[in-house]
C-alpha cells in the first residue's frame, strides 16, 4: 500500500508539475534546442533574451496591465455579488427566497454556449441605456458576476454560521448591512478566499468571451492576445510570454492557499 501512494504520488507530481517545470525551462532556452531536444536541460546555456524581448518587444506589459484589471475587476464584481445573494438568501431570508434559490440553480443547467449570443447582443446595446460596452472591461466585468455557482457556494457557507452571532447582533440594534458587513464578511474569509481564486483565476484564462468583446488589441488581455501573436514571433519568446502570464496565477493560489487551511475562528465568535 506505501508503495502504491508512493507511485500515485510520483505521477501526480509528474503530471502536475512536469508541464509548468518545462514551461519554465523552455522560457529560457534558445528556441533551436526547444526544438532538437526539447526534454534536455539548457544543453547551450540559458537564453534571458527572451523574457526581455516577451517583455518589451511585443508590449507583453500593455496586455499584462489589460489582465490586471480584467481579473481584479471580474474578482470584485463576483465578490460583490456573491457575498449579497448569498447573504439575502441565508441570513435575511425573504419568504420568496426558496424561489430565487431554485432560479439560481436552473441557471447552472443551462450551456454557456447557449447565452453566449443573447449576452452578446445585451453588451452590443444594453437595454434602457442604449449605449455599447464593446472595447470597454466593463463588458467583461458585469457578466463574470453572474456566476450561480458561486452564490450558491457562499450560500451554503452562510447556512453554516451560528445563529447565535445574528441574534445577538440584532438584540443589539445591528441593522442588516451592519450585520453583513461587521459580522457575516469577517467571518467568512475563507469562502471569500475561495471564491477570490476561482474568479482571478477563471478571469486570468478566459479566451473566448473576452476574443468576442475586446476587439482592439490595445485592451486585450493575455489570454487573447498571445494565440494571435503565436504565429508572429520566435517560439523561444512565445514560451518566455508563456511563462509570464502563468506566474500570477500561481503566486494568487499560493497565498490564497493559507485561507483555505486557517478557518474562519467561529468558535471565538460564538463564545464571545
Amino acid at each position: 500500500m506505501r508503495a502504491s501512494h508512493a507511485v500515485l504520488l510520483v505521477v501526480l507530481a509528474v503530471s502536475g508539475l512536469g508541464p509548468l517545470l518545462w514551461l519554465g525551462k523552455a522560457a529560457l532556452t534558445p528556441t533551436q534546442d526547444t526544438l532538437r531536444t526539447p526534454l534536455a536541460i539548457f544543453p547551450n546555456g540559458i537564453e534571458w533574451q527572451n523574457v526581455v524581448t516577451a517583455w518589451s518587444t511585443i508590449h507583453l506589459d500593455v496586455q499584462f496591465a489589460n489582465t490586471l484589471w480584467v481579473a481584479a475587476g471580474s474578482w470584485a464584481v463576483q465578490i460583490i455579488v456573491a457575498t449579497t445573494a448569498g447573504y439575502a438568501l441565508s441570513i435575511l431570508r425573504p419568504r420568496y427566497a426558496g424561489v430565487l434559490n431554485a432560479l439560481v440553480l436552473g441557471t447552472l443547467f443551462v450551456p454557456s454556449v447557449v447565452l453566449l449570443v443573447p449576452l452578446y447582443l445585451t453588451v452590443l446595446d444594453v437595454p434602457f441605456v442604449g449605449i455599447s460596452l464593446i472595447n470597454t472591461f466593463w463588458a467583461v466585468w458585469l457578466p463574470a458576476g453572474a456566476s450561480a455557482f458561486n452564490v450558491l457556494l457562499v450560500k451554503r457557507f452562510f447556512d453554516n454560521l451560528p445563529r447565535e452571532v445574528f441574534e445577538a447582533a440584532r438584540t443589539d440594534g445591528a441593522s442588516s448591512f451592519r450585520l453583513f458587513w461587521s459580522i457575516v464578511l469577517p467571518m467568512s474569509k475563507p469562502i471569500v478566499g475561495v471564491v477570490s481564486v476561482f474568479a482571478i483565476i477563471a478571469a486570468w484564462k478566459d479566451f473566448l468571451w473576452p476574443s468576442l468583446v475586446l476587439i482592439d488589441p490595445l485592451v486585450q488581455p493575455l489570454s487573447v492576445r498571445l494565440p494571435a501573436l503565436q504565429q508572429s514571433i520566435e517560439l523561444g519568446v512565445y514560451l518566455a510570454a508563456l511563462a509570464i502570464s502563468s506566474i500570477i496565477p500561481i503566486l494568487l493560489f499560493l497565498v490564497f492557499q493559507r485561507m483555505f487551511l486557517r478557518g474562519a475562528g467561529l468558535g471565538g465568535a460564538v463564545k464571545g
